[in-house]
């Protein structure tokens, strides 16, 4: 059976490998030239094992998952007018509402009315700009 190193243990080989590494870069300095001040220059760097946690801290517990929720909806976009066809498959009733985004800076955008589709249950949405169209969504929302 092969004994599993600890993290202490890997923490510890990793500074002193990283303490080899950077040390001949230290080391090498032009003659003449004294190292710039600062908290390297100071006190060298000293791992306390006390310090280190024998094992992982504690990850707190995920929150509950919620249910699966919101109707399943399809935009149709036919020239200027919009059509939306929801199925909610789902336990809880879904407030669906259809937004449309027109291409016309002149044109009125249109948000419609929240219309309640229940558990199992289809509605249509419809909704039209003057002239084009740019975007076209659909927002749920719990009741």
């Amino acid at each position: 059976m092969r004994a599993k190193p600890s993290r202490a243990a890997s923490l510890l080989v990793t500074s002193v490998v990283l303490t080899g590494l950077l040390t001949p870069g230290a080391v090498a300095q032009p003659a003449g030239e004294e190292p710039a001040p600062g908290p390297e220059a100071a006190a060298p760097a000293v791992v306390d094992l006390a310090d280190i946690p024998a094992e992982p801290p504690v990850r707190p517990a995920r929150p509950p998952r919620r249910d699966l929720f919101g109707a399943d909806c399809d935009t149709v976009v036919d020239g200027s007018r919009v059509t939306a066809y929801c199925h909610n498959s789902y336990p809880e009733t879904d407030l669906v509402r259809l937004h449309i985004e027109c291409d016309r800076w002149w044109d009125v955008d249109g948000d419609g009315v929240a219309v309640p589709v229940g558990p199992a249950g289809r509605t249509e949405l419809t909704g039209r700009c003057w002239k084009e169209v740019r975007a076209v969504w659909v927002s749920h929302q719990r009741p």
